[in-house]
């Protein structure tokens, strides 16, 4: 079993979409597991069954009991946060404000703060319309811990797929350097890099390869809507061929995208069009060189 991520520096560059359109490709060979749970989308194109959920529990926030509280306002006091504020003549813990350091409970003389653990959101095991096992998540409003969120998400993946005899877990990972990228690079065989002929495109690109080299992992480059720009496109072909970075394909710009989405469906779903037999072309390169180490186009 092997794990292939695809990320991108930025939003907006097609990660999603064609992160989708590999896993109807893949079909019951795959597991897919979308990682980007800080605004999960994945759900839209594949559409899951949500045939399993279960809470996810990190970190710790504060809680008062206001039997207990004597109003001393020692907590108050000593949380750098701001945390613990008077409403309506009672300490409460501003919840979105607790960073769960634990310091209000142990100055408490009265034993009347808890730490209690936080609900931060839901994963889910389900069944998607091409097949596929696919794990997800949903993280809560204003919620942290992404990165440990992930981590969960990849784990239960990797589970089924082994347990299952899976060739492939594809992970639609977040854009951006954030921890969720981070856990999502975690264990990885392959990358793919998703990016568009902008600037700002070729800019977070580099950033991004800059993270990939840290865990020594194979990648590859997809230019989505190369034609927009030749000249910058050409600047990113440089930087892959410079960096030994495989270069996959690269996808005209074509409104297919936008149809494909709107009518809830993978872009390799949407008739006949020519990005579909270039989605198609790219996913075998992809499983070809995460099967046999290849590491230049």
């Amino acid at each position: 079993m092997k794990e292939i991520v695809v990320i991108s520096g930025k939003g907006g560059t097609g990660k999603t979409s064609i992160t989708a359109s590999f896993a109807h490709l893949g079909g019951k060979d795959v597991v897919v597991a979308d990682c980007d749970v800080d605004a999960a989308d994945m759900h839209l194109l594949l559409q899951p069954d949500f045939a399993k959920s279960e809470d996810f529990y990190s970190g710790f926030i504060a809680e008062i009991d206001q039997d207990e509280c004597t109003q001393c306002g020692i907590c108050a006091d000593i949380c750098r946060f701001n945390a613990i504020p008077v409403i309506k003549t009672q300490y409460r813990v501003e919840t979105l404000n607790c960073e769960g350091c634990g310091y209000c409970p142990r100055v408490c003389p009265t034993d009347a703060i808890r730490m209690e653990e936080q609900n931060v959101g839901q994963w889910y095991v389900s069944t998607t319309r091409a097949g596929n096992p696919m794990v997800h998540a949903r993280l809560g409003i204003g919620a942290e811990n992404s990165g440990k969120l992930v981590a969960r998400v990849k784990k239960e993946a990797n589970r089924i797929a082994e347990e299952t005899s899976k060739d492939f877990v594809l992970v639609d990972g977040s854009p951006g350097l954030g921890c969720p990228v981070i856990s999502s690079l975690s264990g990885a065989n392959f990358v793919v890099l998703v990016t568009e002929p902008t600037v700002s495109g070729l800019h977070d690109l580099k950033r991004v390869y800059q993270l990939v080299q840290k865990f020594q992992i194979k990648a590859g480059c997809i230019i989505n809507k190369s034609d927009l720009n030749p000249q910058v496109c050409g600047e990113i072909e440089d930087f892959l061929m410079k960096e030994s970075i495989v270069h996959i394909s690269n996808f005209p710009y074509d409104e297919t995208f936008t149809e494909a989405m709107t009518m809830g469906r993978t872009i390799v779903e949407h008739g006949n069009n020519g990005l579909k037999a270039l989605l198609t072309k790219s996913w075998e390169r992809v499983k070809q060189i995460t099967n046999q180490g290849e590491i230049r186009g």
